[in-house]
């Protein structure tokens, strides 16, 4: 991993982490979904696309996709690794809930050194997941692929257990908690309403399990590790 002297600007860490997590969804990367996902001006994304194709950490051809080059992979493994850690350790020893954790570890991601991060990761057992599900990379960068589906993707009948939330909005992770929505917790596909019409999924253990109509947005977050 980078030192603390090497480490890139903390908005072209942001950007490297964008474009990562746009990828790890299966969704294209170009300046447009760039532009959405972060909340600034296309002329912004524009310009830092440009600075990080001449730093050499993605390739972009213009109208087309952005990808991470080998280098900017590296990087954006090593910021995911601090992010995704300093969640865990909010939750696990400082009593923050999954919802509130996301902007405390944006801001810290870019101040913690590698010596603390690592601290953190031993007090914690060394981890691999955080407290949405995303997986934690190793310290040499190294990232199992989860063995998960998405909620949207998997046809009734089937059974698994909630492994993952996409989503860090607060309200979002609030409802789910809410509803018993959360990592760990037994959920069955039903049925799938005709004409875009929502998910009906059964959520808990089968005597207790209670029915939820789940749409699109809820369905796109959740990933599930499938039973059968």
């Amino acid at each position: 991993m980078p030192s603390e002297t090497e480490r890139p600007s903390s908005s072209v860490e942001d950007y490297l982490r964008a474009i990562y997590g746009l990828r790890e969804r299966g969704e294209q990367v170009t300046n447009a979904t760039l532009t959405a996902r972060l909340g600034l001006s296309p002329s912004s994304v524009s310009g830092m696309i440009n600075k990080l194709d001449q730093l050499g950490l993605v390739t972009h051809v213009r109208y087309r996709s952005v990808e991470l080059t080998p280098e900017g992979l590296r990087l954006a493994h090593a910021v995911l690794r601090r992010h995704r850690l300093i969640e865990l350790f909010l939750v696990e020893e400082l009593d923050y809930s999954w919802d509130a954790v996301h902007r405390e570890a944006d801001a810290l991601e870019h101040a913690v050194s590698d010596e603390l991060v690592e601290h953190i990761a031993a007090k914690l057992g060394n981890p691999t997941t955080d407290p949405h599900g995303d997986p934690i990379p190793t310290a040499d960068g190294e990232l199992a692929a989860p063995r998960t589906r998405q909620l949207d993707q998997i046809e009734p009948g089937t059974t698994g257990i909630i492994a993952r939330v996409w989503d860090t909005d607060s309200e979002l992770l609030r409802y789910l908690t809410e509803h018993g929505l959360t990592l760990g917790a037994r959920i069955e596909i039903v049925e799938r309403k005709p004409f875009g019409g929502p998910l009906v999924v059964r959520v808990g253990d089968p005597e207790k399990a209670e029915t939820h109509f789940v749409g699109d947005e809820i369905a796109a977050a959740l990933s599930i590790s499938v039973q059968n």
